[in-house]
């Protein structure tokens, strides 16, 4: 028996995520690639609150004249990979509320390197600064100005893709790859193609009972975030009066001043959108936004993202979160970072507690590059918006299983369960 359930359906316009529940079948695949033999030097460390010495998540790392980047993980621990030959460059820390930071790369450690941002405390409220008095107007402004703002011409973005599953606090699956993505120009309706680089994955069926949740989608889930791109599935133009518009507190990002505006649908009879846009203020683009899916409503809830359900059991979302980053390219925005987190609830007739899961998904951009269709095709597999990365990538552990490729640190949580898994295979 299983499950479905979906999100960014291109039919009804709706942004829905699909996973499904089975019965547990088969058994771990291993498999290594052989590592990258290219020499690069490998720097880690953690960004931190100067006042608070507590970590920042989500902090931006860019190596300066290049397209190399980083993103620090929830304990706000980074790996930072740079060529051998790169030796005076210079790297810039950024992240909403902070003063960005640059430093040369002599600076960067190969492990405890410490940096401290400082909070952002500039009054952003002047008058000349913020012309724009109108929200709804302003987004309007945004959409149409999509063109002019972002990439017109195609590239390939080396990304890196993490999904887990976590069943109350323990992880019960683990999927990561680095990806190749063709990305089509913003002023294009032809959508991105994703190829597989390298990829591991496991699964802790002793933690799963008798089902086994499996998130259907992969890297597909973060990068149909790029609102910009796929405008088709939240702020879609020509539904612009089916949301109300407010401003909030300006912001500073990347040392640039940026409108905050809250938008929020009207209907409230289904599940329904609601979040901030970070627009710049001087280009009027989107740089960032957080956003949520309203599911509070259960019975509509269950409606739009269940479609199969075992016999007894109630499944229905709780919570839907999502994010996106942009980052500025020669002149022009692009996709950089994109993350869904989603609890759901599965309640068993009988049975007094009910099972808790929570998914997250998230990508990073780490390195940019004009499309070559020769590069993009040798040696990728293109993969399908549909994929189950648990059941349609092989393998699990390699100690330089990712070569020079720059990833997301793992959390310490993440990190014991791999660890757990790997001394069962050994």
């Amino acid at each position: 028996m299983m499950m479905n359930a979906k999100l960014l359906d291109p039919i009804s316009g709706r942004s829905r995520l699909i996973f499904f529940l089975s019965f547990i079948l088969g058994s771990l695949q291993i498999y290594a690639f052989q590592p990258s033999t290219k020499a690069f030097n490998e720097y880690k460390g953690e960004v931190v609150n100067e006042r608070t010495g507590r970590p920042i998540s989500s902090a931006y790392l860019s190596l300066n004249n290049s397209n190399i980047s980083t993103i620090t993980n929830a304990d706000g621990v980074f790996s930072l990979k740079v060529p051998e030959d790169m030796t005076e460059a210079t790297v810039t820390i950024s992240v909403l509320g902070f003063q960005s930071k640059t430093l040369p790369l002599d600076y960067f450690k190969p492990e405890d390197t410490r940096i401290e941002l400082s909070e952002t405390m500039e009054e952003l409220t002047e008058v000349s600064l913020y012309q724009a008095t109108n929200p709804r107007l302003l987004v309007q402004e945004m959409l149409d100005r999509k063109d002019e703002n972002y990439l017109s011409d195609q590239s390939i973005m080396t990304s890196f893709y993490r999904e887990t599953i976590k069943k109350g606090w323990s992880n019960v699956s683990l999927s990561e790859a680095v990806v190749k993505i063709h990305k089509t120009s913003y002023n294009d309706s032809k959508k991105d193609l994703v190829s597989l680089y390298k990829a591991r994955k496991s699964t802790d069926y002793d933690k799963l009972d008798t089902l086994a949740l499996k998130l259907r989608g992969g890297p597909f889930n973060t990068l149909y975030l790029d609102m910009m791109k796929y405008t088709e599935y939240v702020l879609r133009p020509r539904m612009m009066d089916s949301y109300d518009f407010s401003f909030d507190e300006p912001a500073k990002i990347n040392d640039r001043f940026t409108y905050v505006v809250n938008f929020r649908e009207r209907d409230e009879s289904d599940p329904w959108y609601y979040g901030k846009l970070f627009i710049d203020a001087e280009t009027s683009t989107l740089v960032k936004a957080d956003y949520n899916l309203n599911v509070d409503n259960r019975n509509a809830a269950q409606e739009m993202f269940v479609k199969k359900k075992p016999n007894g059991a109630k499944v229905y979302p709780t919570e839907l979160n999502y994010q996106v980053d942009y980052a500025q390219n020669n002149g022009k925005w692009h996709f950089a970072y994109g993350k869904a987190q989603m609890d759901y609830v599965v309640n068993w007739k009988k049975k007094i507690f009910n099972s808790k899961y929570k998914i997250n998904s998230e990508m990073v951009v780490t390195d940019w590059q004009p499309y070559s269709e020769e590069e993009f095709k040798t040696n990728q597999e293109l993969i399908r918006p549909n994929i189950v990365m648990v059941d349609d990538v092989s393998g699990f552990y390699d100690a330089q299983f990712w070569g020079n490729n720059n990833i997301i640190e793992p959390e310490k949580s993440i990190q014991n369960a791999i660890d757990k898994i790997k001394r069962k295979m050994d």
